[in-house]
Protein backbone atom coordinates (compact mmCIF):
# COMPACT_ATOMS: atom_id res chain seq x y z
CA UNK A 1 0.00 0.00 0.00
CA UNK A 2 2.95 2.38 0.58
CA UNK A 3 4.59 1.42 -2.69
CA UNK A 4 1.80 2.31 -4.47
CA UNK A 5 1.36 5.25 -2.61
CA UNK A 6 4.57 6.27 -3.19
CA UNK A 7 4.34 5.93 -6.86
CA UNK A 8 1.21 7.75 -7.70
CA UNK A 9 1.99 10.72 -5.56
CA UNK A 10 5.37 10.72 -7.61
CA UNK A 11 3.31 10.25 -10.20
CA UNK A 12 1.64 13.82 -9.85
CA UNK A 13 -1.37 12.21 -8.40
CA UNK A 14 -3.17 14.55 -5.35
CA UNK A 15 -6.16 12.02 -4.48
CA UNK A 16 -5.80 8.67 -3.77
CA UNK A 17 -9.00 6.75 -3.09
CA UNK A 18 -8.78 3.36 -1.25
CA UNK A 19 -11.70 0.67 -1.45
CA UNK A 20 -12.29 -0.96 1.75
CA UNK A 21 -15.07 -2.62 0.78
CA UNK A 22 -13.67 -6.21 0.82
CA UNK A 23 -11.79 -4.70 4.10
CA UNK A 24 -12.88 -6.85 7.10
CA UNK A 25 -10.78 -5.17 9.87
CA UNK A 26 -7.34 -2.74 9.98
CA UNK A 27 -4.64 -2.99 12.24
CA UNK A 28 -2.48 -0.49 13.45
CA UNK A 29 0.46 -0.24 11.03
CA UNK A 30 -1.81 -0.15 8.10
CA UNK A 31 -3.87 2.96 9.50
CA UNK A 32 -0.41 4.69 10.56
CA UNK A 33 0.22 3.86 6.69
CA UNK A 34 -2.99 5.18 5.22
CA UNK A 35 -2.45 8.86 7.89
CA UNK A 36 1.16 8.91 6.59
CA UNK A 37 -0.17 8.61 3.16
CA UNK A 38 -3.40 11.61 4.02
CA UNK A 39 -0.74 14.16 5.53
CA UNK A 40 1.52 13.82 2.84
CA UNK A 41 -1.18 14.24 0.23
CA UNK A 42 -3.01 16.74 2.17
CA UNK A 43 0.22 19.11 1.64
CA UNK A 44 -0.91 19.20 -2.28
CA UNK A 45 -3.06 21.49 -4.16
CA UNK A 46 -6.53 20.21 -3.99
CA UNK A 47 -5.19 16.76 -2.71
CA UNK A 48 -6.02 14.17 0.06
CA UNK A 49 -6.98 10.74 0.71
CA UNK A 50 -11.03 9.35 0.17
CA UNK A 51 -11.82 6.13 1.72
CA UNK A 52 -14.19 4.48 -0.42
CA UNK A 53 -16.93 2.34 1.67
CA UNK A 54 -15.52 1.95 4.94
CA UNK A 55 -18.56 0.12 6.73
CA UNK A 56 -19.12 0.76 9.78
CA UNK A 57 -16.00 -1.04 11.67
CA UNK A 58 -13.36 0.45 9.80
CA UNK A 59 -14.96 3.74 9.94
CA UNK A 60 -14.77 3.52 13.90
CA UNK A 61 -11.32 2.34 14.15
CA UNK A 62 -10.21 4.95 11.73
CA UNK A 63 -12.55 7.97 13.64
CA UNK A 64 -11.42 6.25 17.17
CA UNK A 65 -7.77 7.22 16.03
CA UNK A 66 -8.78 10.64 14.92
CA UNK A 67 -8.04 9.86 11.79
CA UNK A 68 -10.89 11.04 10.13
CA UNK A 69 -9.89 14.74 10.43
CA UNK A 70 -6.66 13.68 7.85
CA UNK A 71 -8.94 11.89 5.09
CA UNK A 72 -12.41 12.06 4.03
CA UNK A 73 -14.17 8.77 4.75
CA UNK A 74 -17.11 8.22 2.56
CA UNK A 75 -17.58 11.74 0.99
CA UNK A 76 -20.97 11.46 -0.76
CA UNK A 77 -19.43 14.45 -2.92
CA UNK A 78 -16.11 12.66 -4.46
CA UNK A 79 -16.65 12.45 -7.93
CA UNK A 80 -16.53 8.51 -7.64
CA UNK A 81 -19.29 7.64 -5.62
CA UNK A 82 -21.94 7.14 -8.04
CA UNK A 83 -19.76 4.84 -10.20
CA UNK A 84 -17.80 3.16 -7.49
CA UNK A 85 -18.65 -0.48 -8.94
CA UNK A 86 -17.99 0.53 -12.65
CA UNK A 87 -14.68 1.65 -11.26
CA UNK A 88 -14.04 -1.13 -9.27
CA UNK A 89 -14.94 -3.72 -12.37
CA UNK A 90 -12.20 -2.13 -14.25
CA UNK A 91 -9.43 -2.85 -11.31
CA UNK A 92 -6.30 -4.94 -12.13
CA UNK A 93 -4.33 -6.50 -9.45
CA UNK A 94 -1.15 -4.62 -8.73
CA UNK A 95 1.89 -5.92 -10.11
CA UNK A 96 4.24 -7.96 -7.77
CA UNK A 97 6.15 -6.41 -5.22
CA UNK A 98 9.80 -7.49 -3.90
CA UNK A 99 8.75 -8.20 -0.03
CA UNK A 100 10.54 -5.82 2.15
CA UNK A 101 13.84 -7.06 4.09
CA UNK A 102 13.68 -7.40 7.91
CA UNK A 103 15.39 -3.88 8.75
CA UNK A 104 12.53 -2.25 5.96
CA UNK A 105 9.76 -3.49 7.60
CA UNK A 106 10.26 -2.88 11.08
CA UNK A 107 11.21 0.61 9.88
CA UNK A 108 8.06 1.00 7.92
CA UNK A 109 6.21 -0.58 11.24
CA UNK A 110 8.03 1.87 13.28
CA UNK A 111 7.21 5.16 10.97
CA UNK A 112 3.23 3.90 10.61
CA UNK A 113 3.21 4.07 14.29
CA UNK A 114 4.96 7.05 15.04
CA UNK A 115 2.59 9.11 12.31
CA UNK A 116 -0.41 8.12 14.58
CA UNK A 117 1.38 8.67 17.75
CA UNK A 118 1.96 12.40 16.04
CA UNK A 119 -1.98 12.64 14.91
CA UNK A 120 -3.12 13.63 18.77
CA UNK A 121 -1.86 13.13 22.05
CA UNK A 122 -4.30 10.12 23.07
CA UNK A 123 -2.55 8.23 20.22
CA UNK A 124 0.73 9.24 21.52
CA UNK A 125 0.22 7.93 24.89
CA UNK A 126 -1.55 4.50 23.36
CA UNK A 127 1.10 4.01 20.96
CA UNK A 128 4.40 5.27 23.23
CA UNK A 129 5.29 1.74 24.25
CA UNK A 130 5.10 0.40 20.82
CA UNK A 131 7.29 3.11 19.35
CA UNK A 132 9.66 2.52 22.28
CA UNK A 133 10.09 -1.35 21.30
CA UNK A 134 10.01 -0.72 17.75
CA UNK A 135 12.89 2.08 17.62
CA UNK A 136 14.89 -0.42 20.16
CA UNK A 137 14.29 -3.46 17.59
CA UNK A 138 15.23 -1.36 14.66
CA UNK A 139 18.41 -0.15 16.40
CA UNK A 140 19.48 -3.52 17.30
CA UNK A 141 19.32 -4.74 13.88
CA UNK A 142 20.69 -2.17 12.02
CA UNK A 143 24.04 -2.78 14.62
CA UNK A 144 23.43 -6.47 13.60
CA UNK A 145 23.93 -5.72 9.98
Amino acid sequence: MKEFGEERMAAGESCIVVDLGACTGMDSTFMGTLAGMAARLSTLDEGGLQIADAGERNRRSLEDLGLDFLMKIDPSSASWHDEIDLIRAELKSPRAVAKPGDIQRTAHVLEAHQVLSQANQQNARKFSGVVTLLEAELAEKQREK
